[in-house]
């Protein structure tokens, strides 16, 4: 099927005319069908243009939604992780505290004299 192309657009007055100014008032049909079917093509590429870039969504998302699960597991186990070394931490300075205590006040490590 050919299709025609015109090859000028419609003038500026008629194309701000209200769909009723443009119908048959006995058949219904518009005398600018060809620029209806025009504007109608205009959306249908809209519409796939956007269905394009909704495919596979819902397989992105599942995958986006299981790189967060573990990505929050990875997190927690970090964070128990710096609690714990942050508890080791305190304890190693607490003992030096206390050695640096001791040192001062006469104690030479347990060995006697």
């Amino acid at each position: 099927m050919d299709r025609h192309i015109p090859m000028y657009a419609l003038p500026e007055e008629i194309q701000k005319m209200s769909p009723e100014e443009t119908v048959c008032k006995y058949c219904g049909v518009s005398y600018l069908i060809l620029h209806e079917f025009k504007a109608m093509e205009e959306k249908l590429k809209a519409v796939q243009e956007e269905m394009k870039f909704y495919q596979g969504s819902v397989e992105r998302e599942k995958t986006l939604q299981e790189k967060l699960q573990s990505l929050s597991q990875e997190f927690e186990q970090y964070k128990s992780d710096s609690e714990s070394k942050k508890a080791r931490l305190e304890y190693v300075s607490y003992l030096l505290v206390s050695f640096k205590t001791n040192s001062r006040s006469g104690w030479h490590g347990g060995t006697c004299l």
